[in-house]
Protein backbone atom coordinates (compact mmCIF):
# COMPACT_ATOMS: atom_id res chain seq x y z
CA UNK A 1 0.00 0.00 0.00
CA UNK A 2 1.30 3.54 -0.83
CA UNK A 3 2.05 5.30 2.47
CA UNK A 4 1.38 8.93 1.45
CA UNK A 5 -0.04 10.67 -1.56
CA UNK A 6 -0.09 14.07 -2.51
CA UNK A 7 -2.51 15.36 -4.04
CA UNK A 8 -2.07 19.07 -6.13
CA UNK A 9 -4.79 21.00 -8.23
CA UNK A 10 -3.65 22.86 -11.07
CA UNK A 11 -4.67 25.58 -13.33
CA UNK A 12 -1.73 26.97 -15.44
CA UNK A 13 0.94 26.31 -13.30
CA UNK A 14 3.43 25.33 -15.95
CA UNK A 15 6.01 27.83 -14.28
CA UNK A 16 5.83 26.10 -10.54
CA UNK A 17 4.94 22.39 -11.10
CA UNK A 18 7.85 21.04 -11.82
CA UNK A 19 9.53 22.67 -8.63
CA UNK A 20 6.39 21.30 -6.43
CA UNK A 21 7.27 17.81 -8.16
CA UNK A 22 10.71 17.89 -7.77
CA UNK A 23 10.79 18.56 -3.75
CA UNK A 24 8.21 16.31 -2.94
CA UNK A 25 10.13 13.58 -4.60
CA UNK A 26 13.05 14.70 -2.72
CA UNK A 27 11.03 14.47 0.90
CA UNK A 28 10.31 10.59 -0.28
CA UNK A 29 13.73 10.10 -1.09
CA UNK A 30 14.99 11.34 2.22
CA UNK A 31 12.76 10.12 4.43
CA UNK A 32 12.43 6.59 2.70
CA UNK A 33 8.69 7.04 2.17
CA UNK A 34 6.85 4.88 -0.44
CA UNK A 35 4.92 7.76 -1.93
CA UNK A 36 2.99 9.14 -4.88
CA UNK A 37 1.94 12.18 -6.82
CA UNK A 38 -1.84 13.38 -8.11
CA UNK A 39 -2.06 16.41 -10.05
CA UNK A 40 -5.82 17.11 -11.29
CA UNK A 41 -5.07 19.58 -14.14
CA UNK A 42 -7.60 21.82 -15.36
CA UNK A 43 -5.06 23.57 -17.42
CA UNK A 44 -4.61 24.58 -20.67
CA UNK A 45 -0.81 25.31 -20.58
CA UNK A 46 2.02 22.57 -20.43
CA UNK A 47 1.34 21.70 -16.60
CA UNK A 48 -0.16 18.16 -17.26
CA UNK A 49 2.49 17.63 -19.81
CA UNK A 50 5.82 19.05 -17.19
CA UNK A 51 3.82 16.79 -14.40
CA UNK A 52 3.36 13.54 -16.40
CA UNK A 53 6.88 13.60 -18.05
CA UNK A 54 7.86 14.14 -13.74
CA UNK A 55 6.34 10.92 -13.27
CA UNK A 56 2.77 12.31 -11.27
CA UNK A 57 -0.35 10.73 -12.30
CA UNK A 58 -2.27 13.48 -13.77
CA UNK A 59 -5.90 13.38 -13.61
CA UNK A 60 -8.40 15.98 -15.60
CA UNK A 61 -11.39 16.70 -13.48
CA UNK A 62 -15.03 16.68 -15.06
CA UNK A 63 -16.03 19.45 -13.49
CA UNK A 64 -14.54 23.10 -12.43
CA UNK A 65 -13.58 24.72 -8.90
CA UNK A 66 -10.66 24.17 -6.39
CA UNK A 67 -12.44 22.19 -4.25
CA UNK A 68 -13.79 19.87 -6.58
CA UNK A 69 -10.47 19.41 -7.91
CA UNK A 70 -9.35 17.94 -4.23
CA UNK A 71 -12.27 16.09 -4.85
CA UNK A 72 -11.87 14.32 -8.14
CA UNK A 73 -7.66 13.95 -7.22
CA UNK A 74 -8.63 12.30 -3.94
CA UNK A 75 -10.36 9.07 -5.59
CA UNK A 76 -7.10 8.22 -7.08
CA UNK A 77 -5.16 8.86 -3.72
CA UNK A 78 -4.46 5.31 -2.39
CA UNK A 79 -2.14 6.37 0.41
CA UNK A 80 -2.59 6.01 4.32
CA UNK A 81 -1.76 9.23 4.49
CA UNK A 82 -2.55 12.14 2.22
CA UNK A 83 -0.74 15.67 0.98
CA UNK A 84 -2.45 18.40 -0.35
CA UNK A 85 -1.51 22.24 -1.35
CA UNK A 86 -1.46 24.30 -4.28
CA UNK A 87 0.92 23.78 -7.72
CA UNK A 88 1.91 27.54 -7.45
CA UNK A 89 4.98 27.09 -5.10
CA UNK A 90 3.60 29.33 -2.42
CA UNK A 91 3.75 26.18 0.48
CA UNK A 92 6.99 24.37 0.72
CA UNK A 93 6.70 20.88 -0.21
CA UNK A 94 10.00 20.33 1.55
CA UNK A 95 7.76 21.53 5.22
CA UNK A 96 5.63 18.10 4.04
CA UNK A 97 7.47 15.86 6.98
CA UNK A 98 6.00 18.50 9.91
CA UNK A 99 2.08 17.50 8.94
CA UNK A 100 2.89 14.13 8.56
CA UNK A 101 4.71 13.70 11.66
CA UNK A 102 1.82 14.19 13.93
CA UNK A 103 -0.23 12.05 11.41
CA UNK A 104 2.24 9.18 11.54
CA UNK A 105 2.66 9.61 15.72
CA UNK A 106 -0.97 8.95 16.18
CA UNK A 107 -1.35 12.23 17.51
CA UNK A 108 -3.69 13.89 15.29
CA UNK A 109 -6.39 13.12 12.53
CA UNK A 110 -5.94 15.97 10.57
CA UNK A 111 -2.81 18.59 10.69
CA UNK A 112 -2.88 22.22 8.88
CA UNK A 113 -0.34 24.71 8.44
CA UNK A 114 -0.45 28.05 10.40
CA UNK A 115 0.96 30.87 8.11
CA UNK A 116 0.01 33.56 11.09
CA UNK A 117 1.94 31.71 13.34
CA UNK A 118 4.91 30.78 11.17
CA UNK A 119 6.56 32.93 8.57
CA UNK A 120 4.78 35.24 5.50
CA UNK A 121 7.42 36.02 3.25
CA UNK A 122 7.09 39.93 1.74
CA UNK A 123 4.89 40.13 -0.88
CA UNK A 124 3.18 36.67 -0.46
CA UNK A 125 0.05 37.57 0.91
CA UNK A 126 -2.20 40.66 0.57
CA UNK A 127 -2.37 43.02 3.60
CA UNK A 128 -6.19 42.68 3.20
CA UNK A 129 -5.99 38.76 4.11
CA UNK A 130 -3.48 38.59 6.45
CA UNK A 131 -4.59 41.57 8.67
CA UNK A 132 -8.89 41.75 7.86
CA UNK A 133 -9.75 38.99 5.86
CA UNK A 134 -8.65 35.44 6.78
CA UNK A 135 -8.19 36.60 10.71
CA UNK A 136 -12.01 37.17 10.65
CA UNK A 137 -13.38 34.54 8.81
CA UNK A 138 -10.95 32.23 11.07
CA UNK A 139 -12.46 34.02 14.23
CA UNK A 140 -16.23 33.50 12.82
CA UNK A 141 -14.84 29.88 12.26
CA UNK A 142 -14.07 29.25 15.69
CA UNK A 143 -17.03 30.92 16.93
CA UNK A 144 -19.40 28.85 15.30
CA UNK A 145 -17.84 25.89 14.94
CA UNK A 146 -15.16 25.45 18.33
CA UNK A 147 -12.37 24.79 15.54
CA UNK A 148 -9.70 26.24 17.47
CA UNK A 149 -7.22 27.66 14.82
CA UNK A 150 -5.38 30.58 13.40
CA UNK A 151 -5.46 30.01 9.81
CA UNK A 152 -8.90 28.59 8.29
CA UNK A 153 -7.56 29.20 4.91
CA UNK A 154 -4.76 27.51 5.13
CA UNK A 155 -4.15 25.48 2.29
CA UNK A 156 -1.53 22.86 3.21
CA UNK A 157 -2.87 20.33 4.83
CA UNK A 158 -2.24 16.50 5.94
CA UNK A 159 -4.79 13.67 7.02
CA UNK A 160 -5.16 9.97 6.96
CA UNK A 161 -7.38 7.95 4.56
CA UNK A 162 -9.50 7.18 7.40
CA UNK A 163 -10.45 10.74 8.16
CA UNK A 164 -11.01 11.46 4.55
CA UNK A 165 -13.84 8.54 4.37
CA UNK A 166 -15.32 10.12 7.48
CA UNK A 167 -15.68 14.12 6.14
CA UNK A 168 -18.64 14.67 3.87
CA UNK A 169 -17.00 16.77 1.34
CA UNK A 170 -18.91 17.78 -1.41
CA UNK A 171 -18.14 22.04 -1.79
CA UNK A 172 -16.58 22.47 -5.54
CA UNK A 173 -15.82 25.98 -5.10
CA UNK A 174 -13.00 27.67 -2.63
CA UNK A 175 -15.43 26.82 0.70
CA UNK A 176 -13.84 23.68 0.34
CA UNK A 177 -11.22 24.76 2.71
CA UNK A 178 -14.23 25.55 5.62
CA UNK A 179 -15.89 22.81 5.04
CA UNK A 180 -13.39 20.31 5.40
CA UNK A 181 -12.22 21.94 9.32
CA UNK A 182 -16.25 21.92 9.62
CA UNK A 183 -16.47 18.19 8.79
CA UNK A 184 -13.88 17.17 10.65
CA UNK A 185 -15.10 19.24 13.75
CA UNK A 186 -18.70 17.55 13.53
CA UNK A 187 -17.23 14.14 13.11
CA UNK A 188 -14.76 14.10 16.24
CA UNK A 189 -11.48 14.21 14.49
CA UNK A 190 -8.32 15.62 16.23
CA UNK A 191 -7.42 18.62 13.97
CA UNK A 192 -3.57 19.42 14.67
CA UNK A 193 -1.37 23.03 13.34
CA UNK A 194 1.90 23.86 12.60
CA UNK A 195 3.84 26.64 11.85
CA UNK A 196 4.63 26.89 8.16
CA UNK A 197 6.40 29.52 5.77
CA UNK A 198 4.41 31.15 2.78
CA UNK A 199 6.10 32.25 -0.24
CA UNK A 200 5.16 34.84 -2.56
CA UNK A 201 3.50 33.58 -5.75
CA UNK A 202 4.41 33.76 -9.38
CA UNK A 203 2.05 35.94 -11.73
CA UNK A 204 -0.99 36.92 -10.68
CA UNK A 205 -3.15 35.43 -8.11
CA UNK A 206 -6.77 33.26 -8.96
CA UNK A 207 -8.29 34.68 -5.69
CA UNK A 208 -11.22 36.82 -5.34
CA UNK A 209 -10.77 38.58 -2.23
CA UNK A 210 -14.49 39.50 -1.51
CA UNK A 211 -16.43 37.19 -3.75
CA UNK A 212 -14.38 34.22 -2.52
CA UNK A 213 -14.77 35.87 1.30
CA UNK A 214 -17.79 36.29 0.82
CA UNK A 215 -18.41 32.42 -0.48
CA UNK A 216 -16.62 31.09 3.35
CA UNK A 217 -18.91 33.19 4.82
CA UNK A 218 -21.50 32.36 3.27
CA UNK A 219 -20.87 28.56 3.62
CA UNK A 220 -20.23 28.82 7.28
CA UNK A 221 -23.75 30.67 8.26
CA UNK A 222 -25.50 28.33 6.57
CA UNK A 223 -23.96 25.47 8.07
CA UNK A 224 -24.45 27.00 11.59
CA UNK A 225 -28.34 27.44 12.07
CA UNK A 226 -27.90 28.43 15.26
CA UNK A 227 -25.74 31.30 14.80
CA UNK A 228 -28.07 32.19 11.71
CA UNK A 229 -31.44 31.49 12.86
CA UNK A 230 -31.94 30.71 16.52
CA UNK A 231 -29.76 32.96 18.01
CA UNK A 232 -31.17 35.96 15.95
CA UNK A 233 -34.70 35.06 17.12
CA UNK A 234 -34.33 34.79 20.55
CA UNK A 235 -33.06 38.60 20.43
CA UNK A 236 -36.12 39.73 18.69
CA UNK A 237 -38.38 37.79 20.64
CA UNK A 238 -36.91 39.37 23.68
CA UNK A 239 -37.17 42.54 22.47
CA UNK A 240 -40.55 42.16 20.65
CA UNK A 241 -42.01 40.79 24.01
CA UNK A 242 -40.68 43.33 26.23
CA UNK A 243 -42.24 45.93 24.14
CA UNK A 244 -45.55 44.40 23.98
CA UNK A 245 -45.33 43.76 27.75
CA UNK A 246 -44.09 47.53 28.68
CA UNK A 247 -47.11 49.04 26.23
CA UNK A 248 -49.46 46.56 27.61
CA UNK A 249 -48.79 47.32 31.37
CA UNK A 250 -47.99 50.71 30.56
CA UNK A 251 -44.69 50.70 32.24
CA UNK A 252 -42.96 54.08 32.82
CA UNK A 253 -39.33 53.68 31.76
CA UNK A 254 -38.27 57.45 31.23
CA UNK A 255 -41.72 57.68 28.34
CA UNK A 256 -44.54 55.38 28.63
CA UNK A 257 -44.55 53.00 25.71
CA UNK A 258 -47.47 53.25 24.03
CA UNK A 259 -49.33 52.17 20.32
CA UNK A 260 -46.77 51.89 18.42
CA UNK A 261 -44.18 50.16 20.32
CA UNK A 262 -46.81 47.63 20.93
CA UNK A 263 -47.11 47.52 16.71
CA UNK A 264 -43.25 46.78 16.83
CA UNK A 265 -43.27 44.42 19.27
CA UNK A 266 -45.78 42.82 17.41
CA UNK A 267 -43.76 42.91 14.76
CA UNK A 268 -40.73 41.97 16.12
CA UNK A 269 -42.35 38.88 17.94
CA UNK A 270 -43.78 37.67 14.46
CA UNK A 271 -40.77 37.67 12.55
CA UNK A 272 -38.98 35.47 15.80
CA UNK A 273 -41.10 33.18 14.96
CA UNK A 274 -41.24 33.39 11.23
CA UNK A 275 -37.00 32.85 11.88
CA UNK A 276 -37.12 30.21 14.17
CA UNK A 277 -39.57 27.98 11.82
CA UNK A 278 -36.42 28.69 9.00
CA UNK A 279 -33.99 27.47 11.84
CA UNK A 280 -35.68 24.07 12.43
CA UNK A 281 -36.30 23.61 8.68
CA UNK A 282 -32.34 24.11 7.94
CA UNK A 283 -31.88 21.89 11.17
CA UNK A 284 -33.78 18.86 10.10
CA UNK A 285 -33.12 19.15 6.35
CA UNK A 286 -29.21 19.18 7.43
CA UNK A 287 -29.83 16.46 9.82
CA UNK A 288 -31.74 14.27 7.23
CA UNK A 289 -28.50 14.78 5.33
CA UNK A 290 -25.99 13.85 7.34
CA UNK A 291 -24.48 17.37 7.83
CA UNK A 292 -25.75 18.17 11.65
CA UNK A 293 -25.86 16.06 14.55
CA UNK A 294 -29.59 15.66 16.11
CA UNK A 295 -29.73 18.54 18.78
CA UNK A 296 -32.23 18.21 22.06
CA UNK A 297 -34.49 21.08 20.79
CA UNK A 298 -34.93 19.70 17.15
CA UNK A 299 -35.05 16.22 18.41
CA UNK A 300 -37.97 17.17 21.08
CA UNK A 301 -40.20 19.36 17.99
CA UNK A 302 -39.60 15.64 15.94
CA UNK A 303 -40.77 13.38 18.75
CA UNK A 304 -43.48 15.53 19.89
CA UNK A 305 -44.87 18.45 17.47
CA UNK A 306 -46.08 15.34 14.58
CA UNK A 307 -48.32 17.45 11.18
CA UNK A 308 -51.44 16.63 13.32
CA UNK A 309 -50.46 18.24 16.94
CA UNK A 310 -49.08 21.27 15.17
CA UNK A 311 -52.03 21.75 13.43
CA UNK A 312 -54.32 21.55 16.37
CA UNK A 313 -51.83 23.52 18.64
CA UNK A 314 -52.03 26.35 15.62
CA UNK A 315 -55.60 26.26 15.51
CA UNK A 316 -56.01 27.13 18.97
CA UNK A 317 -53.39 29.83 19.11
CA UNK A 318 -55.45 31.21 15.71
CA UNK A 319 -58.69 30.78 17.76
CA UNK A 320 -57.78 32.82 20.21
CA UNK A 321 -56.73 35.50 18.69
CA UNK A 322 -59.74 35.41 16.75
CA UNK A 323 -61.65 35.35 19.65
CA UNK A 324 -60.13 38.58 20.73
CA UNK A 325 -60.73 39.77 17.64
CA UNK A 326 -64.40 38.91 17.39
CA UNK A 327 -64.57 41.15 21.02
CA UNK A 328 -63.26 44.11 19.20
CA UNK A 329 -65.78 43.83 16.89
CA UNK A 330 -68.53 43.46 19.51
CA UNK A 331 -67.14 46.34 20.97
CA UNK A 332 -67.40 47.74 17.52
CA UNK A 333 -71.30 47.01 17.31
CA UNK A 334 -72.26 48.19 20.87
CA UNK A 335 -70.81 51.55 20.73
CA UNK A 336 -73.07 51.89 16.94
CA UNK A 337 -70.91 51.21 14.65
CA UNK A 338 -68.76 54.55 15.72
CA UNK A 339 -64.81 54.30 14.43
CA UNK A 340 -62.82 51.12 16.41
CA UNK A 341 -60.07 53.56 18.06
CA UNK A 342 -56.56 51.87 17.44
CA UNK A 343 -55.12 50.57 20.71
CA UNK A 344 -51.87 48.59 21.08
CA UNK A 345 -53.98 46.12 22.94
CA UNK A 346 -55.33 44.97 19.54
CA UNK A 347 -52.18 43.88 18.66
CA UNK A 348 -52.05 40.86 20.93
CA UNK A 349 -54.86 39.70 18.90
CA UNK A 350 -53.82 40.04 15.61
CA UNK A 351 -50.25 38.67 16.87
CA UNK A 352 -51.79 35.39 17.60
CA UNK A 353 -53.81 35.20 14.73
CA UNK A 354 -50.73 35.09 12.54
CA UNK A 355 -48.46 32.56 14.52
CA UNK A 356 -51.14 30.04 14.31
CA UNK A 357 -51.47 30.13 11.17
CA UNK A 358 -47.52 30.05 11.10
CA UNK A 359 -47.50 27.39 13.19
CA UNK A 360 -50.01 25.28 11.06
CA UNK A 361 -48.37 26.00 8.14
CA UNK A 362 -44.97 25.13 9.23
CA UNK A 363 -46.07 21.63 10.71
CA UNK A 364 -46.92 20.68 7.18
CA UNK A 365 -43.21 22.27 5.97
CA UNK A 366 -41.76 19.99 8.65
CA UNK A 367 -43.91 17.21 8.15
CA UNK A 368 -42.66 17.32 4.49
CA UNK A 369 -39.10 17.46 5.54
CA UNK A 370 -38.80 14.60 7.78
CA UNK A 371 -41.47 12.10 6.29
CA UNK A 372 -40.11 9.51 3.79
CA UNK A 373 -43.74 8.47 2.75
CA UNK A 374 -45.50 9.30 -0.35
Amino acid sequence: MVEVSVVIPTLNEEKTIGRCIEKIKKVFEEYNIDGEIIVADNSTDRTSEIARSMGAKVVTPDGKGYGYAYIYGFRYAKGKYIVMADGDDTYDFLEMPKLLEPLMKGEADLVIGTRLKGKILPGAMPKLHQYIGNPLLTWILNLFFGVGISDAHCGFRAFTREALEKMNLKCPGMEFASEMLIEAKRKGLRIKEVPITYYPREGESKLSSFSDGWRHLKFMLIQAPDWLYFIPSGFFFLVGALLLALGFLKINIGVVPGTYSMVAGSLLIILSYQVMNFGVFAKLYGIKHGYFEDGKFVSWITEHLNLERGILIGLAIFLLGVTYVLYLGHIFLSQGYEKLPFRGEYMIGFTLIVIGLQTIFSSFMISTIVSDEC
